[in-house]
């Protein structure tokens, strides 16, 4: 009983529990998801470690005195967890969970549950008879928009109509139904069945006890929170920062060097001529599109994957798709689309498709870097990939080589270009009897149209390449204009639906063309960069020049902020929902965050803030890697809800704040392993770890707030709080990471400001697995696959941890020297 209501059994209890936990996610990836739940999630001696936590809060309520000595959001978070878990084991033993099929113009009453003893049938208390199923996809594509089922309700002698569709749910005696798939004939509906009244009043509680727990942490005078507040303003704020930080920091931010990317091209001699990238640019120059013209190209309206975006967007992704790049040469993206489309013949013999695998490049006497469209093809013009690729699409996925997988995306490449060249990749000609509002390419089936308009179509696009490549000749580029413009007449008069929003589109072409977050990028990069010189600088010598040089700089971050800041509220007007939907929204979110965290914890600290803004630069750096997308999507069905905004923006939110600890913990290793020990160190250590150990609990409540909300929006939307995705899982095993980490100063033995600062940083590998890792390493509904670069992504965040252990080895020794000498000196 003692050792239980100890904060060490608290501690040691956590790290089992994330351990378990983390064990889980690699069984289910091995072994399955039944395997995980029977070993680990569902095994009594996982519900004997939840009992054994649930006793130990209880213990240190009891044994600590909270409720006397009035510690009203410590009592209130740790009930609120105690009931939670009650919540969760309510709904495990007596919730009920399963699906029911349902045909049109069929009824029936029977749920299927699938439990470990097997299939079980229960008989529901009505009948369920459905009228419609529909779905209904994006215009001109067939990605599903949202799929509806239209149903009759036969319950206590009565006939009930209802609707029910993704984040609609229908409730009826208990029991909740949900939009979960549909036939393939789409003539019938999947609705997935809960019924838990009990776990769901009780978990809910729980959810709002924890919610009122946060909020008291934040105001009672008496918190930990407000504590560390006090102790910040009675620290001096005198202390050296070596230069070695300065230079490591701004050596990461300009991320890794390597050696020069541009190679020649290599070839049989004889077979091809020598290409290389900048050679080529100057090539086609004399061929190139005008800018001026280019941009009216650009702004031309296309449909693309369900949305109508300006031709500027649909021809960047498909340069960086093809080429890896966002400009060819001298060429931006519009000119090089025109270009190509204008001039197929001159661009198959360039240098284009990129390609990274030697092997390949080998076997099949390619470059090694870009490859020209026709060397893909023998004489005969038959494609020299297809037997290899017939005999890899033969074999499982998990048996492909790596080089084999590089030849599948060398083939999408190839056929995106394929696509292009017979003009039947974008749509450009709306068709206004088409129910599903489809834009026709000119090198589509265009059967559907009258063989008018079908002849129009053929001859307009067809007369404007023409007048393309006589205004090359002639420089005049008055026709080129004009048969422009009648493709968009045609276009505003046959587009029935309302698909083109003239504000929108200019906006996203604005958008594309501001390219507002790589200047910002660039600009925190400078901006933090100086900004740590001059904090160095104040520490050295204190001048009022550097004061106004620093408050300087400081507006100009809050400037480049505020860009940031603009520029999502862009991609948001565009795109009709909150910009943090996949990985590069996301990226781009956590820098903003990042930012903001150090404006809250940096008011007064200048090196905070020049910090902050170095890794805000570096998380926009990441997020501009190739192997990001940063396309503007439609949504599936299910992030349709407005708990998504909510969701993502505060659990995202969280990794801005614990990023922020993670640089603090690195400074203060650093100054613990380099910097010469004095009185102003210690205050300097002391200081950064105060800020570092409020950044960590502003995370904690915001993760773990983030999280529970994700769980709100699981059950409003498909039934169940917790369904141990990795994602789900990962997202709380950073929250017993981070919370054994703030819990560190209640042991005595542990309460050491090297530990602290140490785990502070380790503790941000839980975060990288939970946004990163998860898609990479497991699987799962959170999960979007794996990503080209993402392999050497993780081996620069290995060295990069293996770098901060030895860092930590140092500062250790150091820490333990200077104590050994001063209990010598007493």
């Amino acid at each position: 009983m003692k050792f239980l209501s100890s904060y060490k059994a608290s501690i040691i209890l956590l790290l089992i529990y994330a351990i378990g936990l983390a064990t889980a996610t690699f069984v289910e990836k091995w072994m399955g998801t039944q395997a995980a739940k029977m070993l680990i999630y569902y095994s009594p001696l996982f519900f004997f470690l939840q009992f054994l936590l649930v006793v130990n809060f209880i213990l240190i309520l009891l044994s600590r005195n909270f409720i006397q000595r009035k510690k009203w959001g410590m009592v209130v978070i740790h009930c609120a967890l105690v009931v939670i878990l009650l919540g969760a084991l309510t709904t495990f033993v007596f919730g009920k969970e399963g699906q029911v099929h349902i045909r049109e113009g069929e009824k029936t009453d029977q749920m299927v549950m699938h439990t470990s003893k097997g299939v079980k049938k229960e008989t529901l208390p009505f009948v369920l008879e459905l009228v419609d199923f529909r779905l209904i996809r994006y215009p001109g594509s067939q990605s599903p928009s949202s799929y509806e089922s239209d149903l009759l309700v036969h319950v206590d002698r009565e006939v009930r109509e209802a609707k029910v569709f993704m984040n609609n749910v229908l409730d009826v005696k208990g029991y909740r139904f949900f939009q979960a798939s549909y036939d393939q004939d789409e003539m019938g509906t999947i609705l997935s069945v809960n019924k838990d009244v009990a776990g769901r009043t009780v978990t809910y509680t729980g959810y709002l006890m924890l919610l009122i727990g946060f909020i008291l942490i934040f105001f009672m005078p008496n918190s930990r929170l407000r504590k560390l507040q006090q102790q910040l303003k009675e620290v001096r704020k005198a202390a050296l920062v070596p230069i070695i930080l300065m230079i490591a920091v701004l050596g990461y931010a300009q991320g890794p060097q390597g050696e020069s990317t541009e190679r020649p091209a290599s070839g049989a001699p004889g077979e091809m001529p020598e290409f290389s990238v900048g050679s080529m640019a100057g090539a086609v120059l004399e061929n190139s599109i005008p800018p001026e013209h280019a941009a009216k190209f650009g702004a031309l309206p296309v449909q693309f994957r369900g949305r109508t975006m300006p031709m500027n967007t649909f021809s960047s992704e498909i340069l960086r798709k093809v080429h890896k790049e966002q400009a060819f040469g001298d060429l931006n993206p519009d000119q090089f689309l025109l270009g190509m489309l204008a001039m197929p013949q001159m661009w198959m013999q360039v240098p284009l498709i990129a390609l990274s695998d030697k092997e390949i490049s080998t076997r099949y006497n390619l470059p090694e870097e870009y490859v020209p469209y026709y060397h893909l093809f023998d004489q005969q013009g038959n494609y020299r990939l297809l037997p290899q690729l017939q005999e890899i699409y033969h074999r499982p996925v998990d048996k492909r080589s790596s080089s084999e997988k590089e030849l599948i995306k060398l083939d999408e490449r190839v056929n995106i270009l394929y696509q292009l060249l017979n003009y039947t990749m974008f749509g450009l000609y709306p068709d206004p009897d088409d129910p599903f509002h489809t834009w026709y390419a000119p090198g589509d089936d265009l059967s559907a149209f009258s063989e008018k308009d079908s002849t129009f179509i053929t001859q307009s696009f067809e007369q404007y390449l023409a007048e393309v490549r006589q205004a090359l000749s002639s420089g005049n580029w008055t026709k080129a204009d004009q048969a422009l413009g009648v493709i968009e007449s045609y276009q505003l008069t046959n587009d029935r639906a309302s698909l083109i929003h003239p504000g929108k589109l200019e906006a996203e072409y604005r958008y594309n063309k501001m390219d507002l977050f790589n200047r910002v990028k660039v600009g925190y990069f400078i901006c933090g960069g100086v900004l740590l010189v001059i904090a160095l600088m104040q520490l050295l010598h204190e001048k009022r020049w550097k004061r106004y040089v620093a408050a300087v700089l400081t507006v100009g971050i809050v400037l480049l902020f505020l860009c940031h800041m603009f520029g999502m509220g862009m991609r948001w007007y565009i795109s009709g929902y909150a910009p943090w939907s996949n990985s590069y929204e996301t990226m781009v979110y956590v820098s903003w965050a990042t930012v903001l965290a150090g404006f809250i914890f940096g008011r007064r600290s200048t090196l905070t803030r020049a910090l902050a803004t170095l890794f805000g630069g570096v998380i926009l750096f990441v997020a501009a890697l190739n192997w990001m997308d940063p396309q503007i999507n439609t949504l599936v069905p299910v992030l349709k809800s407005p708990w998504l905004m909510f969701h993502v923006a505060v659990i995202v939110g969280a990794y801005g704040f614990f990023g922020i600890s993670f640089l603090l913990g690195i400074t203060n290793l650093s100054l613990m392993a380099f910097a010469k020990d004095s009185t102003r160190l210690s205050s300097r250590i002391q200081e950064l770890s105060i800020i570092n150990n409020m950044s960590l609990l502003v995370g904690v409540i915001l993760m773990t707030t983030g999280t529970f909300l994700g769980a709100v929006w699981a059950n409003e939307s498909w039934g169940r709080y917790w369904g141990w995705d990795p994602k789900e899982t990962w997202a709380l095993i950073s929250i017993v990471v981070y919370t054994m980490v703030t819990h560190l100063h209640l042991v005595k033995k542990w309460n050491s400001l090297w530990l602290f600062n140490l785990l502070s940083v380790f503790a941000f590998a839980s975060v990288l697995m939970t946004f990163l890792g998860v898609n990479y390493f497991l699987s799962g509904m959170h999960s979007y696959g794996q990503s080209d670069g993402m392999s050497s992504v993780f081996l620069y965040i290995g060295i990069a941890f293996a770098a901060i252990a030895v860092l930590g080895v140092l500062a250790r020794k150091r820490v333990k020297s200077e104590s050994e000498k001063l209990r010598t000196k007493n």
